[in-house]
């Protein structure tokens, strides 16, 4: 049986399910094994991570006496991700919206993908001239910036969806890529003006150059880090902001986001355990940002979740990880089914989600491609759920239905 306990609670013979908390802060490549190391135990409590999920069938259980409210059940904890998640659903307050001629993801598909590769070219060269030693020039990723920005505001989907295509080799630059168009498209959500819509886009561009400083054999390492290696990892966001400052016309919010995306709510990120308020709303958006494209995707050690997985995790993280108010605004800007889920109708189909509908988060617009009572592919077939009898039950793992072909039904 599965349950959520407090690092505090954890002890050596529990089996270790899952780790509550982003992959990307603690020394682990693991996703389970059992404890029975106590170096390794140390670690878990000495992390940033709070909260862990056990399996009681494969290890030890909690003691006796531990208080009942640190324990939480795999029902419980759904219920809550569903209210976080619902919540981006609700109806907007009303606000003036910025008019812009959006078109399907299929339609701008083609264009982002030529702005991706433009861009990951400039990028590589941008960021290999930093590990040099070369200074930055802000005014050269401008242009970058205002392209992923026109791609955005056609269609957020398509560039946000292709960007999480990535290679081990090609990962940081790509990153950085992706994180200034969700950064772009969750400014739009909120209605910021278009300096603080460019101002966002070049912080998620630049967020991460601290990596430059990190040595290749410990940046791509496919195994788990050590704390010394991990240590080194960690001191990115302030070598990051170091490099900015020797650069030329980087602002304020790209420092930020650079020195701050790492911080959480609760006071347990770093460099400098901010908490609540003391964090920007500009590094806010960052720490959203970062965390939902490094979930995505492929690493060296550990595959990436689904869309709709990684939105649900960091649901549960929401409270202690992420402003609550910035998370919802996330969520409605890449949807609740981003581009590129697969979801479960309830008409017994599968279904790839192609776009977003104007009406509800819960109701994209999907082509059916595969009946599960047939256990079959089936002629593909375009649903805007919000204006038929059929809707979404359920998002699917493509791995456990052998399924590699979705980014060809997207096309």
């Amino acid at each position: 049986m599965l349950k959520k306990i407090l690092v505090s609670d954890l002890r050596l013979g529990m089996f270790l399910h899952e780790l509550c908390g982003s992959w990307m802060e603690h020394p682990f490549w693991r996703k389970s094994f059992k404890i029975t190391d106590p170096e390794d135990l140390k670690r878990i409590q000495e992390s940033s991570v709070r909260e862990v999920w056990i399996d009681t069938a494969k290890g030890l259980d909690v003691l006796a006496d531990v208080d009942p409210s640190h324990v939480i059940r795999p029902e419980e904890n759904a219920a809550e991700v569903e209210r976080t998640l619902a919540q981006a659903d609700a109806p907007p307050p009303k606000q003036p919206k910025k008019i812009q001629k959006r078109i399907t993801s299929a339609e701008e598909r083609t264009r982002a993908r030529n702005t991706i590769n433009k861009s990951k070219k400039a990028v590589t060269l941008m960021f290999q001239e930093a590990r040099m030693g070369k200074a930055l020039d802000a005014a050269n990723a401008l242009p970058l910036v205002e392209e992923i920005t026109a791609s955005v505001s056609r269609n957020p989907g398509a560039l946000i969806n292709l960007a999480r295509l990535k290679t081990k080799d090609d990962y940081t630059y790509m990153h950085s890529i992706a994180v200034c168009a969700l950064m772009v498209a969750l400014a739009h959500e909120m209605h910021l003006s278009d300096d603080e819509v460019r101002q966002a886009g070049l912080a998620g561009l630049l967020h991460d150059v601290g990596k430059m400083m990190i040595p290749l054999d410990v940046l791509n390492k496919p195994g788990k880090l050590t704390d010394e290696e991990f240590s080194v990892v960690k001191n990115h966001p302030v070598a990051g902001y170091e490099m900015l400052l020797e650069g030329t016309g980087v602002g304020e919010v790209t420092l930020d986001v650079c020195l701050h995306h790492h911080e959480k709510m609760d006071g347990s990120g770093y460099p400098h355990r901010l908490a609540g308020e003391q964090i920007s709303p500009f590094a806010k958006m960052g720490a959203v940002c970062d965390v939902y494209d490094a979930i995505t995707s492929n690493r060296p050690y550990k595959a990436g979740w689904s869309p709709v997985e990684s939105l649900q995790k960091m649901a549960e993280w929401s409270k202690g990880h992420f402003d609550p108010l910035i998370f919802q605004a996330f969520v409605k800007s890449v949807g609740i089914y981003p581009t590129g889920s697969l979801v479960r109708l309830e008409s017994n189909r599968l279904a790839v989600v192609v776009d977003q509908s104007e009406k509800s988060l819960l109701m994209p617009i999907v082509k059916v491609f595969f009946s599960i009572k047939s256990n079959m592919r089936i002629v593909p077939e375009l649903l805007n759920l919000s204006k038929v009898q059929d809707k979404v039950v359920g998002h699917e793992s493509p791995a456990q239905w052998k399924i590699n072909y979705l980014d060809e039904l997207l096309d």
